[in-house]
């Protein structure tokens, strides 16, 4: 089956579920392969027959998107975000918290996939803030449309390349020893985060947020009117001063309310 014909067929059917097949290009021979396997499971003749399979079955549809979904995660993934949110952001926002008087900083990891971004987080906030303001408490919301994603976060198992970015330092709160390569994550640091399965372009947290991470994923994978929406739905959950955190190389919809940029991949509310 060639590869040519699949990728033609996925061209078609992304923008009918939301989804850029620009956004793809880099890890387009995953789908590729899932589907080649889907059409011979369902025992068609080729991506034509699967195009008439999917007009008539509309449930198909679902299956077809799951199998577009390439989660890549990391512990510290772009270290230096957590760097900033470590050094500056989380200080700056436990500050912010003592004199309003309210006792938690909130945090929204968005797409959290396996659950490597919210541990990060709390990695981050353990580092320094959680020192400089110990009567704060950290409460990190993680959601994910994938079940079974969701099901691997709460675990919290890590192999070593899950764990390659991670800080030394870090080794040591995380795994409880500065020389482990991965493993499972201390239960110590897992109470702040609530995981939800929730889709990001339908269903949002009750806010709002000190700080939302929403990285490598609607302003890479979605079509531009969804990642409008969702610019606009994670502005909406942000507290005022509060920080929306995207992806390397991704950029907010132009002309999004609301925002102006921090720091490269940082945004702040500005109203």
């Amino acid at each position: 089956m060639a590869d040519e014909s699949i990728q033609d067929l996925l061209r078609w059917a992304m923008p009918r579920i939301g989804l850029d097949p620009k956004g793809f290009r880099n890890v387009r021979r995953t789908p590729i392969r899932r589907v080649a396997r889907r059409i011979a499971e369902l025992g068609l003749v080729g991506p034509a027959a699967y195009h008439a399979y999917l007009e008539a079955h509309p449930a198909e549809w679902r299956r077809l998107e799951a199998m577009c979904w390439i989660p890549i995660s990391r512990l510290y993934r772009d270290a230096d975000v957590f760097a900033l949110l470590e050094r500056e952001l989380f200080p700056e926002l436990a500050a912010k918290a003592k004199e309003e008087g309210r006792a938690e900083v909130r945090v929204w990891s968005a797409g959290c996939a396996s659950g490597e971004e919210p541990c990060s987080v709390v990695l981050a906030w353990s580092a320094h803030a959680a020192s400089l303001a110990p009567e704060l408490r950290l409460d990190v919301v993680a959601t994910d449309a994938d079940p079974s994603a969701l099901a691997r976060a709460e675990h919290a198992e890590y192999t070593e390349s899950s764990a390659s970015e991670l800080p030394e330092h870090h080794r040591v709160l995380a795994f409880g020893d500065a020389r482990a390569r991965g493993g499972r994550v201390r239960e110590a640091i897992m109470p702040p985060i609530t995981f939800r399965e929730q889709d990001l372009r339908t269903e949002t947290p009750e806010g709002p947020f000190d700080v939302v991470l929403c990285r490598n994923l609607a302003f890479t994978y979605f079509d531009e009117a969804t990642r409008r929406a969702v610019a606009e739905r994670l502005v909406a959950a942000l507290a005022p001063k509060g920080f929306l955190i995207v992806g390397r190389g991704e950029r907010l919809p132009e002309g999004t309310a609301g925002v102006r940029l921090r720091a490269p991949l940082v945004y702040e509310r500005s109203d």
